[in-house]
């Protein structure tokens, strides 16, 4: 990684959690979906990253988060969850040849069925141990079912239009 990548990719998760905490902190569709944006940036880190630093960065994206929402680290314990499950999934779902060294986990490195195989049960994951922290006892089993499960197809959908519109192209999807 050069000090370019870098930078453009601290820019990137800079501008998610922003639009995270400004625009989708109060946005919930129909009451049921929440968006969690800002997973993007735990999604996007590159392949080769080390279990710990992955974890820690994780750790710290989800205290961010939670600093602004007031939510008491339910942001931070499903975020550092999914830090913690990825490289795992990763090495589950991997091609045959296994990953190039410089291969982002993207949409557009790798293409649309191969990115909804590896961000979707990550980001349901996500959803479901929110959903389950903090609203336990309270909703019920199929309530936070029910959240998570549109929360995960609206976080998906919103992913999927960010990279469309705002990361460059490698190849066709």
């Amino acid at each position: 990684m050069n000090i370019r990548v870098i930078i453009s990719f601290l820019l990137m998760a800079f501008v998610l959690i922003l639009v995270q905490i400004l625009l989708l902190k109060n946005l919930a569709l129909f009451g049921v979906a929440l968006c969690f944006i800002y997973l993007l940036i735990i999604l996007s880190i590159p392949v080769t990253i080390s279990h710990i630093p992955l974890i820690l960065i994780s750790f710290g994206i989800g205290l961010t988060v939670d600093i602004f929402y007031d939510s008491l680290g339910i942001h931070t314990a499903a975020a550092t969850l999914i830090g913690f499950i990825r490289p795992y999934w990763l090495k589950i779902i991997s091609p045959t040849g296994g990953y190039v060294d410089s291969t982002d986990p993207d949409l557009k490195e790798m293409g649309i069925g191969w990115y909804f195989t590896y961000a979707m049960p990550l980001i349901f994951l996500f959803s479901l141990a929110f959903f389950l922290i903090d609203q336990w006892g309270t909703a019920g089993l199929f309530g936070v079912l029910n959240k998570s499960f549109f929360s995960s197809i609206l976080t998906f959908v919103l992913a999927i239009l960010v990279q469309l519109l705002f990361f460059k192209r490698k190849r066709g999807i």
